[in-house]
């Protein structure tokens, strides 16, 4: 069955608006939680633009779903995670001046440095993955550092422009998806997904997550949090 991560981090991208404690992130957690997802996922950023050192522990600490923690293979992050042990850890490119991640991992370029992160890691019973995009040489690099996961990049495919274009990237979503099932891997697959795209993807026979997080959020100003993750669960 489809599972699906729900990342909250503009509950605290909301918070850090006042530098308070409200909107309480482990609160959000336990309604994500109760509604019945599979997983939290927050982003511990460099900069700490929305997510805190400590809303990870107190994370870990309250919730019974797995926690999966994105994060950039920078040092200090890097020890953090170790000391957390989170149930995942998903490894993201990051730049600091973006809105949000533009795209994925370039696991060809960078593979010894990332393999060496994916060893640490798991060594402390951690699972990995990482986020990359749709393309048969990174997919290839990805099995080669060991992660046992990728989370396939979707943004392309939500940008869509046209129905040319969505039936282009979800071939290509396909055909990433089996290649790597074939390799070994466990494929995940998030970002830009919403209540209008996500139902196609999730007709993708193999992948196993979803991980979903600012049209939910952004649904959840109107009909509270709780119906706005029912409703993706229903779709997906």
């Amino acid at each position: 069955m489809l599972k699906l991560g729900v990342n909250i981090d503009h509950v605290a991208s909301l918070r850090q608006l006042r530098r308070g404690n409200f909107p309480d992130l482990v609160g959000a957690a336990k309604i994500v939680e109760k509604t019945g997802a599979d997983s939290i996922v927050v982003h511990l950023r460099e900069d700490r633009r929305h997510v805190q050192d400590k809303d990870l522990f107190d994370l870990k600490k309250n919730i019974k779903i797995r926690l999966n923690l994105e994060m950039s293979i920078a040092a200090d992050i890097v020890n953090i995670c170790l000391k957390l042990k989170p149930n995942q850890a998903t490894l993201v490119p990051e730049k600091r001046l973006e809105l949000t991640t533009e795209g994925g991992l370039d696991v060809v370029k960078n593979k010894q440095k990332i393999k060496k992160v994916v060893i640490r890691l798991q060594k402390k019973g951690i699972l990995v993955s990482l986020f990359i995009d749709p393309i048969k040489k990174q997919i290839k690099a990805a099995y080669e550092t060991g992660a046992e996961f990728i989370e396939l990049h979707t943004g392309k495919y939500a940008g869509s422009k046209n129905k040319l274009e969505y039936k282009k990237n979800l071939r290509d979503l396909g055909k990433a998806t089996r290649y790597a099932i074939n390799l070994g891997l466990g494929v995940n697959a998030g970002h830009g997904l919403d209540y209008q795209n996500v139902k196609l993807i999730s007709r993708i026979k193999g992948i196993k997550e979803l991980n979903i997080g600012y049209s939910i959020i952004c649904r959840s100003l109107f009909v509270g949090l709780g119906r706005a993750v029912k409703e993706i669960l229903e779709l997906i």
